[in-house]
């Protein structure tokens, strides 16, 4: 595994964290929890890519 996936990741997370308190601080909770949310979403795809590539790298080793 690539430890820049990691650093990506845990970049993403700080990132949502810190713009979700601003946001929260200003009383602006809804758009707080959508950013929170585009966070984790992006993590996400970036993960389901991960898995994808995954499997495409046992159906190769496997030949099936």
């Amino acid at each position: 595994m690539e430890i820049e996936v990691i650093f990506k990741i845990a970049a993403i997370g700080i990132l949502t964290a810190v713009i979700g308190q601003i946001l929260k601080n200003s009383g602006k909770e809804d758009i707080a929890t959508l950013a929170t949310l585009a966070g984790v979403i992006v993590v996400l795809v970036m993960v389901l890519n991960m898995i994808s590539e995954l499997f495409d790298t046992i159906r190769t080793i496997f030949n099936f």
